[in-house]
């Protein structure tokens, strides 16, 4: 019999934005075959990046990733600048990791002068330079509209992962006699992630406009006696999670809680979602997030109901892919 023939990992040298160091050295420690390197994050009197890349000549040659936040405009220029010249120092091969993409809510044109900021991003990064190996690798999770793969050019190849496996291992840890209920706060969730869910018993919630406001309605499904977990790709002033646990409860669900890929939490948004010590009621068991925003993930810290689910592993496997 002929022996099976073990693929080899392949040695990536994964440089890192400085806010995203703890995920570096997650993912570093996840393999063997991922080794960690620097840049040196300047700037000059005027605040323009003064920058320098570690290394520069000994990666010649050799498979380079990059690790990226795009958490606010005023970082994006230095870690661009960083990713067009990466593959230019002669690298077998490129892959920019942006867990998330953060124009991805701006996606569509409702009236003209609109500017669709996710198709800017998108070009932008779509005019990364090709590598000896080719186009850029890029991997990016639960990007907000899956119709957003269609704005990157040619010049990069998108590896849209997710992090819906990380929740359903979470969710195996719970106890059995826990009636677990997958919950999306609309249409638009359901179709994104029920094929990933297909295990669960699935609820699902709607806007419906009352005068001049819009209400949440349970649409389908039924949460009574169950633990109804609220899954979407992201969340920022978490208004709508709020609306979905009331309306969850008041129709027999005996906990609620919440899994986004993605916790934005603009303005200390997460704040609304903290246990309080004052004996109130607990509106959300767990809050689930990942560590694709590593602002959020210093916030919450250690701070009830969150929990933060790390993307290390699930990125240091799509480095090998």
């Amino acid at each position: 019999m002929e022996k099976a023939t073990v693929k080899k990992k392949k040695q990536v040298l994964l440089y890192y934005c400085v806010e995203m160091e703890d995920v570096a050295r997650k993912i570093a420690s996840e393999s063997d075959s991922i080794i960690l390197h620097s840049i040196n994050w300047r700037s000059f009197a005027d605040g323009f990046p003064n920058l320098f890349i570690n290394n520069a000549h000994d990666i010649r040659g050799q498979h380079v990733a990059f690790l990226a936040s795009f958490s606010s405009p005023a970082v994006i220029f230095e870690q661009l600048s960083v990713i067009f010249a990466l593959p230019k120092l002669f690298v077998a091969s490129f892959t920019l990791v942006l867990p998330f993409f953060p124009t991805g809510t701006f996606e569509r044109m409702e009236e003209e002068g609109d500017v669709a900021t996710a198709f800017t991003m998108a070009r932008l990064i779509s005019n990364i330079p090709i590598s000896r190996g080719g186009p850029t690798s890029l991997v990016i999770y639960d990007i907000h509209a899956l119709q957003e793969r269609f704005y990157f050019g040619d010049n990069v190849l998108p590896l849209f992962e997710t992090g819906i496996p990380l929740l359903k291992q979470r969710l195996q840890q719970l106890l059995e006699s826990e009636k677990i209920v997958i919950a999306f706060p609309d249409d638009g969730a359901w179709k994104r992630f029920h094929n990933q869910l297909v295990d669960y018993p699935t609820v699902i919630c709607t806007k419906v406009r009352e005068g001049d406001k819009r209400i949440v309605r349970l649409k389908e499904g039924n949460p009574d006696g169950c633990h109804v977990v609220i899954v979407d790709d992201l969340v920022q002033s978490g208004g709508t999670l709020i609306e979905c646990q009331k309306v969850l409860a008041a129709h027999g669900a005996s906990k609620v809680s919440a899994y986004v890929t993605h916790g934005i939490f603009p303005k200390r948004s997460w704040e609304r979602f903290l246990h309080k010590n004052d004996g109130s009621e607990k509106a959300f068991t767990y809050f689930w997030t990942t560590d694709s925003c590593p602002h959020t993930v210093k916030a919450v810290a250690n701070q009830a109901p969150f929990e933060v689910i790390s993307l290390a592993g699930s990125i240091a496997d799509a480095l090998q892919i």
